[in-house]
């Protein structure tokens, strides 16, 4: 049985690198993707700074009170914008509601571009402006680092370099600050109760900006959990399943929990912040023709983002 294999890539070589330095990342960000479906990255552009920033205003979101949260949720937009509180999100296939609340953030078009009108306003945090700041900064440097991921993708399956961009350009990407909260009475909790069920992703690949503690883990290839370390400055970057159709399971979606902590450590909360770099929902995912052939049928139904998007939110529990 091999070892999964998590390399650290270094993103500033594939960025800034020659012809020969941009294909070798490529080629192990696809291994990487094969083998385990999870890479962590480096040298991403996002400084140390601008990470702590994120953290301290996202601990100071959650440490508001319930009744000030709660001004900003909104059950009609799905939890794609604002607050959503306890008990909202189910993992697919999951009876338990995860133990975490959540606030998201979506796509701000600034140049004229129609889809505007498909995306609602972002909820603007009056009690902590820094927040809205910091999280937009986030977004849009996250936004710009995926896409150059999507690219090296697009070359390790053998598509035109820019065959991502168009369809990223102003996509329904979400920034996603969670806070998994302390577990006051485990013995209350039910068996199944987790802070993140086993789930994957739904979007092309999602991008997890640090994270205040312990507890992701990763299903192998060879069906094993694996404890996911990554340093607080790396970015740990995985498949969605709108990858994963569109390339009819070459790269494969990566199934991931993050677990409750161990007893002593239940009453500590943990935060993290991922990026679900989503396209605009006219991309149609039906599988390439490239990655159908005898040995590996296809294996999806075709289906753009949009509607792909609208089945796994109810799934989830989010939309009705």
């Amino acid at each position: 049985m091999s070892t999964p294999y998590i390399p650290c890539l270094d993103l500033g070589t594939y960025i800034n690198g020659n012809e020969e330095q941009r294909k070798k990342f490529s080629d192990e960000l696809g291994r990487a993707f094969n083998d385990s479906g999870f890479v962590t990255i480096t040298n991403h552009g996002v400084s140390q700074e601008l990470i702590d920033k994120l953290y301290e205003n996202i601990k100071a979101v959650f440490s508001l009170p319930v009744e000030t949260k709660r001004k900003y949720e909104k059950p009609e937009l799905a939890g794609q914008r604002g607050y959503t509180s306890a008990g909202k999100e189910t993992a697919k296939g999951a009876k338990t509601a995860d133990l975490k609340e959540f606030w998201q953030i979506g796509q701000e078009v600034s140049d004229g571009d129609p889809i505007k009108k498909e995306y609602p306003d972002n909820e603007v945090l009056e009690e902590l402006p820094e927040f809205n700041t910091v999280t937009r900064e986030i977004y849009v440097k996250l936004e710009e680092n995926g896409k150059h991921l999507l690219r090296a993708i697009a070359t390790y399956l053998g598509l035109p370099i820019d065959y991502f961009d168009k369809h990223v350009h102003n996509g329904n990407s979400i920034l996603r600050g969670i806070h998994y909260f302390p577990i006051e009475n485990p013995d209350s909790l039910p068996d199944d109760a987790v802070r993140a069920g086993a789930h994957e992703d739904i979007n092309l690949i999602t991008l997890l900006i640090g994270a205040s503690a312990d507890g992701l883990e990763v299903l192998t290839r060879s069906n094993e959990w694996l404890p996911i370390k990554a340093h607080h400055t790396d970015i740990v970057v995985n498949v969605g399943d709108m990858l994963q159709r569109l390339t009819n399971n070459k790269l494969k979606s990566t199934t991931h929990r993050v677990v409750n902590p161990p007893r002593e450590l239940m009453k500590t909360s943990r935060f993290s912040v991922p990026f679900f770099l989503h396209p605009r929902s006219d991309m149609d995912l039906t599988s390439l023709s490239s990655t159908i052939d005898a040995e590996h049928p296809k294996v999806y139904s075709d289906m753009t983002a949009g509607e792909y998007l609208d089945e796994r939110l109810r799934e989830i529990g989010l939309k009705k």
